[in-house]
C-alpha cells in the first residue's frame, strides 16, 4: 500500500474546480482545491505536493506566473510537476512559463482523458528524476544510486534508516515532514511502534552533521524539516 499522489488545484472558478477535482480523485489521487495562490503557498509550507495544477489567470494578488516563479524560488527544482492551465496561453506565456520551472502546459478547454494522460505523464517523469538523481542541499549531497551522503565533499557513513530520512527530508525541503510521515515511509506502514523511533534516529542523524547539525530543525509536535546550511 502507498499514499496517494497529492496534487494542489490552484483554480478559482469553482464548476471547473470541482470537475478536476472529481476525475483526480475517482483516478486516485489525493487532491486539494485553492482558489488563489496565496493560500496553496502557504499551505506548502507544511506539505509539498507532488503536483500543481496551476491557473495562470487566477484572482488574488498573485497570478500564476507569480505563484509559479514563488514557489519555485522557496522550494527550487524539486519533484514537484507544475502543469500551467489557461484558457488561453500565448507562445510567450508558455515559454515564460517553462523558462520558470513549469513542467507543461494545458489549455481550457481540454477533456478529462487529456488532463489525466498529462498528469500521469508528469508524475511518472517526476518519479524517474526522483531515483536517479542525486540531491544537494547546501554542503549535504546524497547521492541516490549509490546510497551515499557527502558532507563538504567528505563521504559520511549513515545506517539505511539515517539515510532514508535525510532522503525523505531534503526531498521535501524546506517544508516540515510529520514524524507520523517519515514513520510509514521509512520503517513502513506495517510497523508496530511509536514516533519516539523517529526522534531517536533523529538525534543520532544530527549527530553525524557535526557543525550542520541545526540543518535539520523540528517543529514541536509535527515533525522535522532540512533547511539549507
Amino acid at each position: 500500500m502507498t499514499n496517494p499522489k497529492l496534487i494542489h488545484i490552484v483554480e478559482d472558478d469553482a464548476s471547473i474546480a470541482n470537475l478536476l477535482k472529481i476525475a483526480l480523485t475517482q483516478a486516485g489521487y489525493s487532491v486539494t482545491v485553492f482558489s488563489n495562490g496565496e493560500t496553496m503557498l502557504d499551505e506548502c509550507k507544511n506539505k509539498i505536493p507532488d503536483l500543481i495544477l496551476l491557473d495562470i489567470m487566477i484572482e488574488g494578488d498573485l497570478d500564476g506566473i507569480e505563484v509559479l516563479k514563488s514557489f519555485r524560488k522557496t522550494y527550487g527544482l524539486n519533484d514537484t510537476a507544475i502543469i500551467m492551465v489557461s484558457a488561453k496561453m500565448q507562445e510567450a506565456d508558455k515559454v515564460r512559463g517553462l523558462e520558470l520551472g513549469a513542467d507543461d502546459y494545458i489549455t481550457k478547454p481540454f477533456s478529462v482523458a487529456e488532463l489525466l494522460a498529462r498528469v500521469k505523464a508528469n508524475l511518472r517523469k517526476n518519479q524517474k528524476a526522483k531515483k536517479t538523481d542525486n540531491l544537494k542541499i547546501g554542503a549535504l549531497e546524497l547521492q541516490l544510486e549509490k546510497r551515499k551522503f557527502f558532507l563538504e565533499g567528505n563521504d559520511i557513513k549513515l545506517t539505511q534508516k539515517e539515510f532514508e530520512l535525510l532522503k525523505m527530508l531534503a526531498e521535501n525541503a524546506p517544508a516540515v515532514v510529520e514524524r507520523e510521515a517519515l514513520l510509514k515511509t521509512v520503517w513502513g506502514y506495517d510497523y508496530i511502534g511509536e514516533s519516539r523511533t523517529v526522534d531517536i534516529h533523529i538525534k543520532n542523524l544530527k549527530s553525524k552533521l557535526g557543525n550542520f547539525k541545526d540543518s535539520i530543525l523540528s517543529e514541536r509536535g509535527i515533525g522535522y524539516k532540512l533547511v539549507k546550511p
